[in-house]
């Protein structure tokens, strides 16, 4: 007993000096936050499940076959040419629900009078280890923080490193007014050095009120976890925005009923921002293809869809630009708006906008 005390001990103590040396990787929710979760329906057996089975471990012939695509020269995996960015300008006027895309699932969100920033990945390389692995495609920062007007909220899907970032939230965690994200997230930002008063917790359903603002996360499928030994230990959510307008951000997920309930439950959307890259049939339990990004937006009863989650790193095998010329192929069969801004371009429903990557694909 006292060896195993010991031992206990001392994996505490090499888990401190490597959350120190690395400090990427993030806290953990620890014994007392976990006791809270028990509130949570999705929280059992000491992690977040997911309302349908979700199997994330693969069959060996998958893992085989991902192996072999990673070793394969494919085609289109980043733009032959740097992407367009539009340098931030502020709102003068106007009142509809005004969007700012900066690549990936980064967007900025301004709704009566108040400036949300979601999922803020502002760095190079979503990796706890920058220098393996992808980058982002275009070679400087997506947007000069010092341009953006006040952050009320920053608000987050999951703790993945292309939604969760350790340097962006070092950049970004004294503009901040107040941090709103799922369960367990918060041990994260607290060791990061936010001020736990200025983050609130929610789980599925669950909501919070601010300036007249209603903010409530909901269901996604998918999964969390920043490395292997703590995937599931935080829920991952998507977000229902309620005010003058409503919007809806689906986070990352595979396709599954809960968009529907979701409908059912909040909708309609005005505008809905939507997962639409980085698919895989073999992973599409936990992102989907773009036709069934199609189909959650029509689930949840939106009207204009806005795709993101592309155009910002390879994650996947797919030509940097399918996601989009899919997603555009399905719209137009369903007679569905699709805005698709450049990255630091701001739009809104009604904005009229043009297909920027043929130009650099």
């Amino acid at each position: 007993m006292k060896k195993t005390v010991a031992a206990l001990a001392g994996l505490g103590v090499l888990g401190a000096v490597f959350m120190t040396r690395y400090p990427l990787f993030g806290r953990r929710p620890s014994k007392a936050d976990q006791q809270q979760y028990t509130r949570s329906r999705q929280f059992s057996n000491g992690k977040f499940q997911n309302e349908l089975p979700f199997q994330l471990k693969m069959e060996w012939e998958t893992m085989k076959s991902i192996l072999k695509d990673y070793g394969r020269e494919l085609p289109s995996l980043k733009p032959v040419k740097p992407l367009p960015v539009v340098p931030f300008e502020r709102r003068t006027d106007g009142t509809e629900p005004r969007v700012t895309w900066f690549g990936h699932s980064a967007f900025l969100l301004e709704l009566d009078q108040q400036t949300i920033f979601f999922d803020p990945m502002l760095g190079r390389a979503p990796s706890p280890f920058p220098k393996l692995g992808g980058g982002r495609f275009q070679t400087t920062a997506p947007v000069d923080l010092d341009a953006l007007p006040p952050i009320d909220l920053v608000i987050y899907s999951h703790d993945h490193y292309d939604h969760l970032d350790y340097h962006s939230i070092l950049a970004l965690k004294d503009r901040v007014g107040r941090f709103i994200v799922p369960l367990g997230v918060a041990s994260r930002l607290k060791g990061w050095g936010v001020d736990p008063d200025r983050i609130t917790e929610l789980d599925w359903h669950e909501s919070v009120e601010t300036n007249g603002l209603r903010l409530t996360a909901t269901p996604a499928r998918h999964y969390s976890g920043r490395n292997g030994l703590d995937q599931f230990s935080t829920l991952w959510a998507s977000w229902v925005i309620e005010g003058s307008k409503k919007v809806f951000f689906s986070g990352d997920s595979g396709y599954g009923p809960h968009f529907k309930a979701i409908g059912e439950q909040y909708g309609p959307f005005d505008v809905t921002i939507m997962e639409c890259g980085q698919y895989d049939t073999r992973w599409s339990s936990s992102h989907m293809l773009p036709e069934q990004t199609l189909a959650a937006h029509l689930d949840v009863k939106g009207d204009v869809l806005i795709p993101v989650h592309w155009s910002a790193f390879t994650l996947a095998f797919h030509p940097w630009y399918e996601p989009v010329e899919r997603l555009l192929k399905e719209a137009a069969k369903h007679e569905v708006s699709v805005v698709t801004p450049m990255i630091g371009e701001s739009v809104t429903a009604a904005s009229e906008t043009r297909r920027w990557w043929r130009e650099v694909r």
